[in-house]
């Protein structure tokens, strides 16, 4: 959450060759919200007679709409997608009519150790062409039954609610970019800034753009530490100097280093209560 989800830079795919001893065409569906998966198994899939993909989907509401609106016979599933994860994607669909799964993840060690010892597969963010070949030959090459996937969604789900962030916040985020692995504390970070499906970790003078939506990374964050006083910004307790209200009534929040952030409306009883206060200011 964690290996941090951070989406990572994909190589460019060459067409992906499927040995399958069957002449029927794969029907195969693509979930996922980020865009470098997605485009890269769209790229490394479509250029093969035996597969056609029939729906790419960036969200678990997109694949459970595709699921139902027609068949498919191989699904590839991110683990961590707005709306449904993908386990409650199989739960959604249930056991008669779940194909089999392939999940895609760049979730923690605790996930991968339950898929590692799993019939179901996995791709860890980010693949590559040779071990996505591996896992779709690995996962026609076994029979699952639907309700195993059912099962295992269920088993997944549960070990992952025992090492959920809410219950044991992240200590350091991990962020890829030129292809180094970047370590931030949280100490170090100052704000958190929502850019798109991704995040600006401020830390000091410099930000990192990290490869997760700021909904994701606010669940993983110690709340005694961290508030969110905006849909699209975070903030460390511990660097706020002064919360004001403006002309209109809304708070502004300024930072230690002077700078200034709107607040929304939303989130004023947060800011509320971190000032020991009911009311208004």
């Amino acid at each position: 959450m964690n290996d941090s989800g951070e989406g990572n830079s994909f190589p460019e795919p060459r067409v992906l060759v499927l040995r399958v001893k069957s002449q029927t065409t794969l029907r195969v569906l693509i979930a996922d919200d980020e865009e470098p998966a997605l485009n890269f198994l769209k790229q490394a899939l479509s250029g093969d007679p035996r597969v056609r993909i029939v729906a790419a989907c960036r969200d678990g509401d997109e694949a459970v709409n595709a699921l139902d609106a027609g068949a498919v016979d191989l699904a590839f599933l991110d683990v961590q997608m707005p709306g449904r994860t993908g386990f409650e994607v199989i739960q959604r669909i249930g056991a008669p009519r779940m194909p089999p799964v392939i999940f895609t993840t760049a979730y923690d060690r605790y996930a991968l150790q339950a898929f590692e010892v799993e019939a179901v597969d996995y791709l860890l963010k980010p693949f590559d062409e040779a071990r996505l070949s591996t896992s779709v030959a690995r996962a026609m090459a076994r029979k699952h039954s639907p309700a195993d996937l059912v099962s295992l969604a269920e088993r997944l789900r549960s070990l992952m609610t025992d090492h959920s962030p809410a219950k044991r916040p992240a200590d350091r985020l991990v962020v890829r970019e030129n292809g180094r692995a970047l370590i931030i504390q949280m100490p170090e970070i100052e704000r958190i800034e929502a850019a798109g499906n991704y995040c600006q970790i401020h830390t000091g003078k410099e930000s990192h753009l990290l490869r997760q939506p700021i909904s994701k990374l606010e669940a993983e964050l110690d709340s005694r530490r961290f508030i969110r006083i905006h849909r699209s910004t975070i903030v460390r307790h511990d660097r706020i100097r002064q919360i004001e209200t403006s002309f209109q009534g809304d708070y502004v929040v300024t930072l230690r280093d002077g700078t200034r952030l709107p607040a929304g409306r939303t989130y004023r009883q947060a800011i509320q209560e971190l000032l020991g206060r009911p009311g208004e200011l």
